[in-house]
């Protein structure tokens, strides 16, 4: 199983092979640039930056091929270069002060080098979390709001409104619609005599698609 998030708890489940994010790669390669980017500092973490634009780049232009094919082409055009970016981190990792901002990004990038390359072994990871960070940040960005949870039990069911409603955007679905359209018909029916009735609950299902479309 793959999992793509940088939170160190996450290294405590079994059986999760970790993927992390290029994009919180480039973020320290960012960081580290000076105001003055004209100024010799900026050359390395502009070197960072232009080497993971390149693996972006590749992305889109392969975000519409399945993912066996997806796997294929990373393989040809994006290991590469992940190639010559070790190569580049390892010898620049020498040049420069381990607590220095750019000493941080590279000494991060080679920390989580095997991690960083997952998603080469699987065609439907992708090399950027930053969708599902996307996704929860207006939950984060409330939680201070919502104190009227006030106990487990409430969190856990703000916690399954918010998934459900996630999982209907990024379905392509109206919440509104999709909330009334399970909330009208799970109430009462009995899961355990009839399970598969969740399937038609599911956001991918063909019905709803049809019926609660954004």
């Amino acid at each position: 199983m793959v999992y793509q998030l940088e939170n160190t708890g996450y290294g405590k489940v079994k059986d999760i092979h970790h993927c992390l994010c290029w994009a919180h790669a480039r973020r320290y390669f960012k960081d580290a640039l000076p105001k003055d980017m004209e100024s010799p500092e900026a050359t390395l973490p502009a070197t960072g930056i232009a080497y993971c634009n390149q693996l972006f780049d590749w992305e889109q232009k392969f975000k519409n091929l399945s993912p066996e094919d997806r796997k294929k082409m990373r393989l040809e055009k994006e290991k590469p270069v992940l190639e010559a970016f070790w190569s580049w981190v390892e010898s620049s990792n020498q040049k420069v002060l381990p607590k220095s901002s750019i000493g941080k990004a590279l000494q991060y990038a080679l920390n989580h080098k095997d991690k960083l390359e997952t998603y080469l072994e699987d065609g439907n990871c992708v090399i950027s979390n930053n969708i599902a960070e996307n996704s929860i940040r207006p939950f984060t960005i409330g939680r201070k709001n919502w104190t009227f949870c006030g106990s487990p039990e409430g969190a856990n069911a703000s916690a399954c409104v918010y998934s459900l409603v996630e999982t209907a955007k990024a379905n392509g679905l109206n919440p509104y619609k999709y909330l009334d359209f399970v909330l009208s018909r799970l109430p009462g029916t009995n899961l355990t005599t009839n399970p598969k009735i969740l399937d038609s609950m599911m956001p991918w299902n063909d019905l709803i698609q049809k019926t609660c479309k954004a």
